[in-house]
């Protein structure tokens, strides 16, 4: 098994840490996850922005205005799949605000819908990690520790509904198997198209996805889960630590 296809199942597997909290009773508390997905954020921006752009930009061959225009292309696709998709608070799952006979077919748009926001998360972490390892493992990263919160909500609501801890986990591992099969079909298909340019303009394209997720999607919930503190806190220690990472990286010759 490929080293970028290993991140990004455990990646995905992550979602499972999420659904055991969700079934075992104690939770984290809604500071840690919101502080959790800031980090997250704050990861996906600066590899997007600072390391997968520019890459991909730079690749011989690449034409800038196939490089920002595939950059674009990731933006808009995520939003357009965004609005299409059904939507529920996972906050309003796990703080208990929805009534029992809600519960199970929240719980059910709410793994629909995240499980086809991780679909392309599995592509992004399988793609970034066979062009560049370290980048691949911050990508890894960041999805598995936006996924432990995602997992959470899916299980609670469930669980609830159900009484059965199984189903809860079930369910809850569909959502993080959707982003694992995205990193298989990415390495099925592009094991046999790869080129330089063709890695570039995905690249580029899951650079504008990453951004989109952190804007839309990880910062406001995090605003959302604990409304009484900055998620910028967050998104800066990823900022500051994913830098600090690859600087030492690239200092030692490794990156």
């Amino acid at each position: 098994m490929s080293v970028p296809l290993l991140l990004t199942l455990l990646a995905g597997g992550a979602t499972f840490i999420g659904a055991v909290l969700g079934v075992i009773g104690q939770k984290p508390s809604n500071r840690v996850l919101a502080f959790s997905l800031g980090f997250a954020a704050g990861i996906m921006l600066l590899i997007s922005l600072m390391e997968m752009l520019p890459a991909a930009l730079h690749t011989e061959g690449m034409s800038p205005v196939l490089g920002y225009g595939m950059f674009v292309l990731g933006l808009v696709g995520y939003f357009a799949l965004d609005r299409s998709l059904p939507h529920a608070h996972p906050q309003d799952l796990m703080d208990g605000t929805l009534k029992a006979p809600n519960l199970r077919r929240t719980a059910l748009l709410l793994t629909l819908g995240i499980s086809l926001h991780n679909f392309p998360e599995g592509i992004a972490t399988f793609v970034t990690a066979s062009s560049n390892l370290e980048l691949g493992m911050g990508i890894a990263l960041a999805v598995a520790l936006h996924n432990i919160p995602e997992g959470l909500a899916v299980a609670g609501p469930v669980y609830a509904a159900t009484g059965s801890k199984r189903k809860a986990i079930v369910w809850a591992g569909i959502s993080g198997l959707a982003e694992i099969f995205g990193g298989v079909l990415a390495w099925l298909i592009l094991g046999t198209m790869i080129s330089p340019i063709v890695m570039a303009s995905i690249m580029a394209a899951v650079a504008g996805i990453m951004v989109a997720l952190s804007v839309d999607e990880l910062m406001p919930l995090a605003k959302e889960i604990d409304p009484h503190n900055n998620p910028s806190y967050g998104v800066l220690c990823g900022m500051a630590v994913m830098g600090l990472s690859l600087t030492l990286l690239q200092t030692s010759g490794i990156g």
